[in-house]
């Protein structure tokens, strides 16, 4: 490890923040999924992290630049991510995640007395600069270590076009859709669509009908329910909540959480009561969302996040693979276990593959 990078991990997000403002600050302008604020959040209401946090602090005295790891530490160590993560990467500007911050942070994990048998980090952003050095700096630590598929990443570049000309742009069956069913909704009486981005009541009780058409869709309960109101409260508090509600005959039956930050809609959450409408409530709720980041809020980009539903592609224009990095410590008997068991994984993968 270079004399002049120093490592050192946090037990908590206080005291990150009084030892390096800085980082907390220019992290702030990240990718909402990459900010102090979504870690802080996901930590303590995620119900899964007590007492296991662990931030890992990297700084180059030298060239100032400094980076934080943000992970959970068990018997194994892994980023701070689950299921509503859809992007995991340091905290701290994406430049400093340079080869020799990386290939100490390697150097300093595969010295410690745990002796993780395994260290996962997911889901990745392939093009940010952390993805292949922290693979490489793994390697070269001692680890035997990979890379894996996560899931599939679909996203529009607005480029500059209006919600018209947007529109115009996707497949016929969409726009059919889209205004088939806004002709069925006004002869049935017509709708009611409501966007909350500011905090107070109006907000607490759109956060209700979210939960509670939640529960009434197509979808598993929710398994932590009290992160999605506390990441529309603080969307909300930060400017950037899109907390949509549909209502048909005073009825609350649609509602989508979105996420608006340096030029980016991420669309966090979807719902609907399933067979609650003679037309399709999720579709118009989409459309309207879609005239709101594009025509008021001037995105570039909107994501759709996580998953390869064929639906998203109707509404997106571009494809990307989220992957892992997992690391197997070959000093331990956990550790070639589990590397042994992932190998043969990717080899029956392989094989199944073939024609």
């Amino acid at each position: 490890m270079p004399d002049t990078i120093s490592i050192q991990a946090f037990p908590h997000f206080t005291g990150l923040a009084a030892a390096f403002p800085g980082l907390v600050a220019a992290a702030a302008d990240s990718d909402i999924f990459l900010t102090p604020d979504w870690f802080s959040t996901l930590c303590e209401y995620g119900n899964t992290f007590a007492g296991k946090l662990q931030l890992i602090v990297a700084n180059d005295r030298q060239s100032g630049a400094t980076l934080c790891l943000p992970t959970v530490d068990g018997r194994n160590l892994q980023g701070l991510s689950n299921y509503y993560s859809s992007l995991f990467a340091p905290i701290g500007d994406p430049t400093t995640s340079n080869a020799p911050i990386c290939q100490a942070l390697g150097q300093w994990l595969y010295s410690q007395p745990q002796r993780w048998p395994q260290l996962s980090f997911q889901p990745l952003d392939t093009d940010h600069p952390f993805f292949d050095h922290m693979l490489a700096a793994l390697r070269d630590a001692g680890y035997r270590a990979d890379s894996y598929a996560c899931f599939g990443n679909w996203h529009l570049d607005v480029a500059g076009r209006s919600h018209a000309d947007y529109l115009a742009s996707t497949p016929s069956r969409l726009r059919h859709t889209i205004e088939r069913n806004r002709r069925k909704a006004q002869k049935a009486g017509g709708v009611d669509i409501r966007i909350h981005q500011q905090p107070g009541p109006a907000l607490d009780a759109a956060i209700e009908h979210f939960a509670a058409i939640y529960r009434r869709s197509w979808k598993p309960a929710e398994s932590h329910p009290a992160l999605v109101s506390a990441l529309c409260r603080l969307g909300a508090a930060k400017g950037w909540l899109r907390l949509a509600v549909l209502e048909f005959a005073g009825e609350a039956i649609a509602a989508q959480i979105w996420l608006v930050h340096r030029g980016k809609a991420s669309i966090f959450k979807l719902a609907y009561v399933e067979g609650g409408n003679p037309f399709s409530a999720g579709t118009l709720l989409t459309d309207a969302l879609m005239r709101q980041v594009i025509d008021i809020d001037g995105v570039s980009e909107v994501d759709y996040l996580s998953g390869d539903d064929a639906y998203k592609q109707d509404w997106m224009s571009h494809r990307r693979e989220r992957r892992g990095i997992v690391a197997f410590d070959p000093r331990t008997l956990g550790g070639l276990l589990l590397a042994g068991k992932h190998q043969a994984g990717k080899m029956l993968r392989k094989n199944n593959a073939r024609p």
